[in-house]
């Protein structure tokens, strides 16, 4: 009788050793799945976070175009207006201008802009508009582009280059919002060694004159506007 009971005792110790241990080993194979899962969405938290505060401004700009510009290698625009298309090639060898092109159209900024200055046999120049959320754009981006002049780029008929001021900028630096296509079919050559160079039209040349003969007010500004819409192709 004895025996059968330490055999019952042995055997009920088991019983409890085994029940625990698989308790404790369902604690385990929980926490190895939850955990996991904790720290993806940690991770992705701090990502967001530092995406958005990582945007380029004055004083990042040439270290974000830098960066942006190996992440993104396109170059190739097309702009889409009411009167055509035009379609746009973007030089490797002004490295910032790219870059800065590209970031300001796939962020959108250019589907906010038109064709706002159009002085004949001269210039169209675009990527400006009245619209409040331009401004905005540009208020929130706030950032220039160091010049990019290369003297073998030349002020050729479809050039395609960067707005500057003139006034108390020696060092020639570009507006990364404004840009100008040569429309004269001579060139604008006095133009040389002044602006960065950063692209030319491939296709869409009779878009450009259609929008060099629109009437215009004083100030060179269209009375009927023609509205960008900017979309990657390469």
């Amino acid at each position: 009788m004895l025996k059968k009971f330490k055999h019952f005792l042995l055997f009920y110790g088991c019983l409890i050793f085994f029940i625990c241990a698989c308790q404790q080993k369902e604690k385990i194979i929980l926490k190895s799945v939850q955990s996991p899962k904790k720290s993806s969405f940690l991770k992705d938290t701090i990502l967001i976070h530092k995406k958005e505060k990582d945007t380029i401004n004055k004083t990042n700009a040439i270290n974000f175009l830098k960066a942006y510009g190996n992440l993104n290698p396109e170059t190739v625009v097309l702009f889409k207006t009411r009167l055509g298309t035009i379609k746009i090639k973007l030089y490797k060898e002004t490295p910032l201008h790219r870059a800065s092109f590209i970031f300001l159209t796939k962020t959108g900024y250019f589907n906010t802009t038109t064709f706002h200055r159009i002085v004949p046999n001269f210039i169209v120049q675009g990527g400006n508009s009245d619209h409040p959320k331009t401004r905005k754009l540009r208020i929130k981006y706030n950032y220039k582009i160091p010049a990019e002049i290369k003297q073998y780029r030349k002020h050729k008929y479809g050039a395609l280059a960067a707005a500057r001021q003139w006034e108390n900028n020696p060092d020639k630096i570009s507006s990364p919002f404004e840009f100008y296509i040569i429309q004269d079919k001579n060139g604008s050559h006095h133009l040389d060694g002044e602006h960065t160079i950063f692209g030319e039209i491939i296709e869409g040349f009779s878009t450009i004159e259609k929008i060099s003969r629109l009437e215009t007010d004083k100030k060179e500004w269209p009375l009927n506007e023609v509205f960008i819409e900017a979309i990657i192709l390469k």
